[in-house]
């Protein structure tokens, strides 16, 4: 049985790297950097996202033979858009718009394939109405019932306050959910106030807070989301490291970032997840959980690509807890 599945996208990647490389059609989305972080922990991670019928030829049965499981992947029909484009101006400032400009900037053309882009996430801020790509409810496999844990990764906000209930009924014991950056917003309150409820643990960026409640103290604003729900709140910081509120205990703990090797930063925060997710359920330990998540992020950054991350092995994961152990 499957036992942590990981909800969201499965992309191709068009990247413009900080020191001006062009990087085009890789294997990325949020849900595969997810799972990539959590097998650096677990054998049994599962992928549950929807994919058209242009999604590149062998990528899943790639996918198979690094150890994850995909059944839980939907082709629909028809060439659906599932191009991600980020340039990084610089190693911390990354932008996913208006890919003719950045092309332009490092004198090259536009890529045929992304013509006509606008950005990754058309309609995911839409409360009534799913996407194409949209994960619903009727997509979950009964091979999925019983999973120990379901992780969704930013995706339609319907998706995000849908599927919780679908997998509850499921017997899924634990849910967590990281937020997507463009319903983060105030308009859309309510409905992040009402996916709240339905999550065990919720891992927004820095970012998305402030881009929903303003310039907040960040405790504050841990606090705030677990009054309407989850028990834990982590607010990802990037090289910063990560917040940690526990409700119950009211203990605030901040974990440090691992001192990597800064290659690409693309898909840190998801990695993050999926690291956290398994430790959380192996562990019941936030602050350990979060260790694992802040592992899993220090391979991520370290090379190009989601699959980038599975060269790293158990050992290696295990001798950088002990260092990160040491840090807090």
């Amino acid at each position: 049985m499957p036992e942590y599945i990981y909800c969201g996208g499965l992309r191709i990647d068009y990247l413009i790297t900080a020191e001006g490389q062009a990087r085009l059609r890789e294997m990325g989305g949020n849900a595969l950097y997810a799972a990539v972080g959590a097998r650096v922990w677990s054998n049994r991670v599962s992928l549950l996202a929807r994919v058209g019928e242009n999604y590149p030829t062998g990528w899943l049965d790639a996918l198979k033979q690094h150890g994850l499981d995909t059944q839980g992947v939907r082709v629909v029909p028809g060439q659906q858009d599932m191009r991600t484009f980020f340039a990084y101006v610089d190693p911390g400032t990354r932008i996913d718009t208006d890919p003719a400009f950045h092309f332009a900037r490092i004198g090259l053309p536009l890529p045929e394939d992304l013509s006509n882009y606008v950005h990754s996430t058309p309609g995911q801020d839409d409360p009534d109405h799913y996407e194409p790509l949209a994960v619903q409810p009727d997509d979950w496999p009964r091979a999925f019932d019983g999973a120990r844990a379901l992780h969704l990764s930013p995706i339609s906000i319907r998706t995000q306050t849908h599927l919780p209930i679908r997998a509850r009924q499921a017997g899924v014991a634990q849910i967590t959910a990281d937020p997507g950056e463009r319903y983060m917003v105030p308009r859309l309150r309510s409905h992040i106030e009402g996916l709240l409820h339905h999550v065990d643990v919720f891992l927004p960026s820095e970012m998305e807070v402030r881009s929903l409640l303003g310039n907040v103290d960040l405790w504050d604003a841990a606090i705030k989301f677990a009054r309407h729900g989850p028990r834990i709140v982590v607010i990802k910081a990037g090289d910063q490291g990560a917040l940690v509120y526990e409700r119950e205990a009211q203990r605030r703990t901040h974990v440090p970032s691992y001192p990597a090797r800064v290659v690409d930063t693309t898909g840190a925060g998801d990695s993050f997840c999926g690291g956290f997710v398994v430790g959380l359920t192996e562990t019941g330990d936030a602050i350990r959980a979060a260790m694992y998540g802040t592992v899993s992020a220090s391979f991520a950054i370290e090379g190009y690509g989601a699959l980038y991350v599975l060269q790293a092995s158990r050992s290696d994961a295990l001798a950088r807890l002990r260092r990160l152990e040491r840090m807090i």
